[in-house]
Order: structure tokens, then sequence, then C-alpha cells
């Protein structure tokens, strides 16, 4: 019974195991089944992303690598297609898209497939793991019929290909010299066999294949070719000495490159200098080969460098000249670097230059459009490269063709394409001055004799806002004078003198010019009426314009006078208040307004303010009553403590040792104990020799001081905590000089230049954070860093940078973000380029053409509250044409910031020279 119980109690624990497994089991399941539903669903939403922005890099990545795990091999295989017709493939991404495919190919179809596929994946990058691939993959079907020759034929391209590369390209040599070695053992004879004559010869064959492998690897520069030398002794009976010969030659050249090759081993990602210095020399030395191997060598490490795409480009173009060759690289050049126009222009040059089809080079332009530029002005450029070529296709001698119908058709087209697309993107056409109407103007007037057409392209050109420019109708007026008639001539000069404002002196003299050589005594009569009337007007605005400026500087400057006369008898009436109350000995701070060094703040804090009450109180009616003359004895303890604030006041600074100290500025007011605080924060850098605060004559710290070290380094190590918040407050730390002798210094840290690789962001919630932003960012590329724009109190001010590893991340983002909708508010985001930094230069007073343009002079406290441009728009016009967009700013066609008229332009005076050139221009 006992036996029976024990056995029943073990079949219980038994059977109470296999439920706690199957119940492991069941959980196990749950947690798979719920991870696929996850991924599912993230399978989902990449496929609606990529619906609506099929350029998102890393969203194709994502995807592939979910729908890999997931085992979705006919999806995993759309995808991939998808992605390589847009990008450029990684060698991991090909690699594994490779390995599937061969696992999958069980067919012959299917493995003409992936020879396709290997095709499309050395056409990417110059690789030779991928190669190397490539050829071990071919000897699988040597079975086949001609699958020898096949198998040669991929490893000789790919000797071609990446033979040279010295560090990777001894694994092509050996693995060919292997497959060869193969061979020939299939032809050696069994034990006890005799050859006959045609398999004597075959073997022959065969070893002078592997005979000339030897001799041709040797024969190149690699790493650890000594090693290949020893083998080739020992395969050999009798060595060549035409192969000893090569080899020594070869390892000349080899130590030659090899400071170089160590140097790239070194050196860290993405080791563009060491290329672009190995280029150098190999550029020298004029292998061209060897050149090419070392463009693709970078290229492949700096992929989306478009310097050196251009580069390459442009050797290829020059010097190789090779149609599979060139092409090729344009085309992977724009592949890579899609939103460089320079590099769309060099390729539809490639391909007309080297007579490819008509529809190609269309297509090729239409990909062009949609790549994506980060200006208005790419646009423009790449329409008139596109023009120019589509003009070199017509044949003028005839009357009509169906080129010239093309032509004009992509001109019309064009020109809408700017006003409408372009303009709603950028809020410009990039193409003020309408160089493209110029253009097909010309055409119409000087190659097809439409002198109509042209005039009706002129006339728009006008319409557009260029008929205040004198250069503009000069140049309607030379292309009327070669291809027009004088009637046309007279009345567009007539216009001209009517509508031109920049400069109307030089169009005057080109109509009487104009008249003293065509024109009845008539006509000469109305000119010089009409001229002498315009230039009177002129004169007078200018005249007007320059008595009312001159006027409110004389206002200006009494208002000023005023102000300081004020200044200075309130001043004076203080300080006899002062002087008037017995025992207060306080000197009064005869600084002037604005000369006190980096005050963060001009007004006074509250503390301040009512301390200044209460001293102003005590002098009227306060503890010693009005007015009275009552000496108050001093005692010991006041002038201790008098003295302790005159010695503290005092701040000496030693020039010697600017170099040892830093300037430390923008602290907090309130600090208890500045001294005690900075030695805190400063000592980790190295030892302090002296901490200085600057305090008020009233004894308050003034908010920055100067820290000295024992050491240099310590001082320049310490630079690195600028910006460093301390108490609420960024803290700046800056180098010590002496401002009276450096007038021009200025610490800014941040670059005042175009930055392709960095986005502006502006519009932010002043609620966002850091993190918040960073984790928007980081969804379009590697960030390096996040930095929130502040001002000197620390608040954000809804402005921040955010920098990506390249380019191509930084135009990503640029195209997902703008106009992004942040906790209600709608941000904008574009390339990095920031605004110059003021200069306080003195700008001297200029008299020209009877104007008068004044100076801009700030007083000590800064630019006045009102600072009117109250000369006329026509005198205030730079000569400039592109539009400059910096951060925060959208500049007009003037230079001019728009919203803001205090920014006056002296216009750049012509030379009669210079409009006689443009009055001859042909």
């Amino acid at each position: 019974m006992m036996a029976a119980a024990a056995g029943s109690e073990d079949l219980e624990l038994g059977s109470g195991g296999d439920s706690e497994e199957e119940e492991e089991e069941e959980e196990e399941m749950g947690d798979s089944s719920e991870d696929e539903q996850e991924n599912e669903a993230e399978i989902q939403r990449l496929e609606e992303q990529l619906s609506i922005s099929a350029y998102d890099y890393n969203c194709h990545v994502d995807l592939i690598k979910l729908l890999r795990q997931e085992g979705e091999l006919e999806k995993l295989r759309s995808a991939r297609q998808k992605m390589s017709e847009l990008f450029p493939l990684t060698e991991e991404l090909w690699l594994d898209w490779l390995k599937d495919e061969i696992r999958m190919a069980e067919e012959a179809t299917d493995r003409a497939k992936v020879y396709e596929l290997f095709e499309k994946a050395v056409n990417d990058y110059i690789c030779p793991e991928i190669w190397l691939e490539y050829a071990q993959y071919s000897i699988g079907g040597i079975g086949q019929q001609g699958g020898i020759e096949k198998a040669r034929a991929i490893f000789n391209r790919a000797l071609t290909a990446v033979g040279l590369h010295m560090t990777k390209g001894v694994a092509i040599w050996e693995a060919f010299r292997e497959f060869e070695n193969a061979i020939l053992g299939t032809l050696q004879p069994s034990a006890g066999s005799v050859l006959t004559p045609e398999q004597q010869e075959m073997v022959n064959a065969q070893l002078d294949r592997i005979h000339t492998l030897f001799k041709r690897q040797l024969g190149v520069p690699l790493l650890d070719m000594e090693t290949t030398y020893a083998e080739y002794l020992e395969w050999a009976d009798k060595p060549d000495e035409s192969v000893t010969q090569v080899y020594k030659k070869a390892l000349q050249q080899m130590e030659k490159r090899k400071p170089y090759e160590e140097s790239l081993l070194i050196a860290d990602p993405p080791k563009l200098a060491e290329y672009q210095a190995y280029i150098d020399f190999e550029m020298k030395d004029g292998d061209p080969a060897r050149i090419q191997i070392i463009f693709e060598r970078a290229l492949s490490e700096n992929c989306l460098v478009p310097d050196l795409w251009a580069r390459f480009t442009l050797y290829l173009d020059k010097q190789l000249k090779i149609k599979d060759l060139v092409l090729s690289a344009h085309e992977r050049a724009v592949r890579n670097c899609p939103w460089i126009v320079g590099l769309w222009k060099q390729y539809l040059l490639a391909l007309e230059r080297h007579r490819a089809k008509h529809k190609t080079i269309t297509e090729t332009f239409e990909k062009a459009l949609n790549a994506g530029f980060i200006q208005a002005t790419d646009y423009v450029e790449l329409w008139q490269a596109f023009l120019d070529y589509l003009r070199r296709r017509v044949n003028f001698s005839q009357d009509s063709s169906q080129e010239l119908e093309e032509l004009r058709s992509a001109f019309s087209r064009g020109v809408d394409y700017l006003k409408q697309d372009i303009e709603q993107r950028f809020g410009e056409s990039g193409d003020p001055s309408c160089t493209i109407l110029q253009n097909w103007a010309r055409i119409e007037a000087r190659l097809c004799k439409n002198m109509q057409k042209a005039r009706e392209l002129w006339d728009r050109i006008m319409t557009k806002g260029n008929a205040t420019y004198a250069n503009m109708w000069l140049e309607y007026y030379n292309l009327e004078r070669a291809h027009g008639d004088p009637q046309h001539c007279r009345k567009a000069l007539h216009r001209a003198v009517q509508c031109t404002t920049d400069y109307p002196e030089h169009v005057c003299d080109v109509l009487l010019a104009f008249e003293r050589v065509e024109g009845s005594l008539e006509d000469w009569d109305l000119a010089a009426e009409k001229t002498e009337t315009r230039l009177n007007r002129v004169n007078e605005q200018r005249t007007k314009a320059a008595e009312k400026e001159a006027l409110l500087i004389k206002q200006e400057e009494e208002k000023n006078m005023q102000r300081k006369k004020g200044r200075s008898e309130k001043k004076a009436a203080k300080k006899a208040q002062k002087q008037a109350l017995p025992g207060d000995k306080r000197k009064a701070d005869e600084e002037e307004w604005g000369t006190q060094i980096d005050q963060p703040n001009k007004k006074p804090r509250a503390g301040e303010l009512e301390e200044a009450e209460e001293e102003d109180m005590s002098t009227e009616c306060g503890l010693f009553g009005r007015k009275s003359n009552t000496k108050v004895l001093e005692t010991p303890a006041l002038q201790k403590q008098k003295a302790a604030a005159a010695t503290r006041n005092k701040v000496l600074h030693d020039n010697t040792k600017d170099d040892l100290t830093v300037f430390v500025s923008n602290l907090s007011y309130s600090m208890p104990n500045p001294e005690e605080r900075l030695k805190e924060v400063f000592e980790s850098f190295g030892q302090i020799a002296d901490i200085r605060p600057v305090y008020s004559n009233r004894g308050l710290f003034r908010g920055y001081c100067y820290v000295e070290f024992q050491e240099e380094k310590a001082a320049t190590d310490a630079l690195r905590l600028d910006r460093q918040e301390l108490e609420g407050r960024p803290m700046f730390v800056s180098p010590c000089v002496d401002k009276a002798k450096n007038p021009e210094f200025k610490v800014f840290r941040y670059s005042t230049s175009l930055e392709k690789h960095k986005v502006f962001i502006s519009g932010l919630p002043f609620s966002c954070t850091k993190e918040e932003l960073e984790e928007i960012c980081k969804e379009h590329g590697n960030l390096k860093e996040i930095r929130l724009v502040t001002n000197r109190s620390g608040k954000p001010k809804g402005l921040a940078y955010a920098e990506y590893e390249n380019e191509a991340q930084a135009s990503q983002a640029v195209l997902k973000m703008d106009g992004m909708v942040v906790k209600d508010h709608t941000i904008s985001v574009a390339i990095s380029n920031p605004p110059q930094r003021k200069q306080t230069s003195k700008v001297e007073t200029s008299r020209s053409s009877g104007s008068l343009l004044p100076r801009q002079v700030y007083g000590a406290r800064g630019k006045g509250r009102t600072q009117l441009a109250l000369v006329p728009r026509a005198l205030q016009r730079l000569p400039v044409s592109e539009a400059n967009t910096e951060n925060g700013t959208l500049r007009d066609q003037d230079g001019n910031s728009k919203g803001d008229s205090s920014i006056m332009g002296e216009t750049k005076k012509m030379t009669n020279a210079d409009f006689a050139k443009m009055l001859l221009k042909k």
C-alpha cells in the first residue's frame, strides 16, 4: 500500500512537472506571438512612411532588417529592390542580399538572377569582398557548359577592378590561382598511366596559365608580396628571370606606397585627409589604373563627399575618356550625392559628350529635378544646363524643326517651373534677373531671326520688377541695336530714361549718343529735353533727401547734447547732495553709461533699486534730517568696514599674466561668495593663484571676475567651461585679452558660414527641452550635437542647431522636419547659414551724386531707439543679384534684411568705361 501510495505521489509530481513545462512553453509562444505582432505593426508603419517619403534612407534599412528577421522573403526582395533603385547599397546590405538569394537559388533560372544581382552589386562600389564572393559563386557553375570560361572571365574582371588594391587585392589573386590549380589537378594522369599528346598539351597550357598568374601578381605592388614570391620559387622548377625582375620592380613601388598604406591603417574613419594625400601621390606618379583604384578606395569610405566625386569624375573626363567607365562614375556620383547640382550638370555634359541617346539625357534631367536641392539657384543652374544641351541639338538653318519646338517648349516649362514650384518651395524663384528668359530672347533674336518674339520675352522680363535697372534696359537696347531697328531702339531708350532709378545719367548719355548717330534734329531736341527734365528731377529728389536727412541728424545731435547735459546736471546735483551729508564719504560712481565692461544687464536689479531709494530718502528726510550739516563721528568699526570695501573695489590686473588668466562673466549678481564658489568650479583644472571678483563702488558683485592659474595649460583647459550653466545662468569663460591693445578681439565659438552638415531650427516652443528635440532629430540621421540657443540669463529663445554626421543626413532632416508641429508650434528647419557677426567699424561719411550718406554712429549705450532710413530706396539699392538666406533672416535682392529699414548700402558707382562696354556689347 505504501509503495502504491509512493508511486501515485510520483505520478502526481511528474504530472505537475509536465504542466509547469507546458505553461513555460505557452508563455514563450505567447511572448513570441506578441513580438511577431509588434514586428508586423512596425513593418506596416515603415511601409506607410515610405509611401509618403520614398527617400527616407534609415526607414528603408529598418524595414529590410525587420523583414529579414521575420523571414518574409518576397517582401524582403521587393524592399531591397526599391531601395537599390534609389540609393547605392553598402557592402553589408549587398552581401546579406546576395547570400539570401544564393540560398534560395535552386534552378538554372534562379542562378541567372543571382548573376544579375552580382552585376548590380559590383557597380555600386569597388568592393573586393563582393568581387571575391562573385568569383567563388561562379566556380559552382563550372559543371555547366562554358562554366570554366565564365568563371575565368569573372576572375579576370575582378583582377581588373580590385587586383591593384594593396591590402585586399591579394585575396582575389590567390583565389584565382587556387581555381587554376584545381583545374590542373583534374588534368593530371592517374598513377601508372601515360598522358596522350593532347592531354600533355592541355597540362602544359594550364601550367602556362598558372605561371602567367604568378608573373602578373608579382608585377603588382601588394602587401606581403614576399610570401607570394616564395610560393612561386617553390612551385616553379626553374624560376623565370623575367618574373624576378618584375617582382623587384614591384617591390620598390610597394615600398614607396607603404607609408601611405600604414597611415590609412592607423587613421580613424573616414580617413579623408590620408586618402587625399595618397591620391596626390598617385596623380604625380601618373599610372591611370592605380589612380583609379585609390579613388575607388577613398570613395568607398567617403561616398558622401561631393568634392571627392567631382575630382574623380573630372579626372576621368579629362584623362581616361572611356565611355563606360566615365558614365558609370558619373551615375554613381549623383546616386551618392543627389543634392549637389554640380554633379548633375557634369553628368549631363558627359552623356552628351559620349553621344548618349536623347531619351537617356532627358530621363537623367527629370531625375535631377526630383533630387531635392537645398537652394532655389540650384534649379536655375540645372535648367540652364539642360536648355544649353537642347539648344546645341537644333539646326537653326531650318525655319522649323522638331528640335526647335522642343527647345521652345522646354524654355516655357522651365520658366513656369521656377515661377510655380520653386517659388512655392523656397519663397523665391532663384532667378531674379530672369537669365533664362534673357537667353531665350537672345536665341529668338539672333538664331531664329524672330525679333517680335524676343520683344515679347523682354517685356515679360521688365514686368518682373527689372524696369528700374539701367543694365536691363541697356541689354535690351544692345539686342535691338544688333537685330532690331532704330525705331524700337529709340522707344526703349526713352522708356529707360523714365523708369531707371539706379543710373539715370548713363541711360541719358546712351540716348543722346544714339540720337547723334541715328536721329533727326527733332529727335535730338526731344531727347535733350527729356534727359534734362529727368536729371533735374533726380537731382531735386537727391537734394531734398540729403537736406531732410541732414536735418534729422542735426536734431538727433541736439537731442543727444540735451540728454548729456541733463545727465551731467543730474550727476552734479547728486554729487552735491552726497557731499552735503555728514559722515558719508562714499564716492559717486563716475563711470559713464556703457563703459562698464561686460555688464550683462544695464538695468539695476530690484535690490539695487531698493537700496538706492533708501539712500535717496535718507538724504532728503532720513536719519540725519533734511540737509543737515552736522558731522557724525566715525567709529573704529565703521572705518575698518569702509577701508575693506575701498580695498575690495580696486581690482588690479597684471597684463603680463594674461596667458595664465581667464575672464569669467555673466555670473549671478546674487552669488554670496564668488571667490569660494569659483574656486570649487575651476580648481580641477590646476592650481589657482588668485581669484579677483569685480565689485561696484557700493560693494556689490558685478557678475564677472578674473581667475589666475599657476600654469598656462590650466588656463587653456578652463576655457572648456565656456557656456556651462552655473546657478541658473550660462557662465562665459574667455581668454584674458587687453582690448585696448586688441580692439578687434572677439571670442565667438561658432561658425558664421554655410554649414551643410548642420540644420537651423526656429519656432520652437520655449518649453521644448534638449532631450525632446534630440528624439525628434535623431530619426533622420546620426546626431553629433544638439544646441539650444539661450539668452544671457539661460532662458531659451526658441532656436536650436542640430549637427549631423554628413550633408546627406542634414538634407534629409530639412525635408522631413520643415513645417513639423511641435507642441502646437510649427517649426522651420533649414541648412545652417549663420549671419555674419556685426562689426563696429567706423563708416566714413560719403558724398556722391549730391547725396549725403552719414556714417552710423552709436553712443556708449548702442543704437538709439529711433533710426530711420530716409534715403530714397533708389540710393539704398545694392548691386547684388542673388538672394541670400541666413539663419533667421531672409535677405532680399538688395542684400538688406526684410523688415529692417535701418540698413543702408552705398550704391556702387560704375565708370563711363563700364557703361561703354555694356553699350558696345554684342
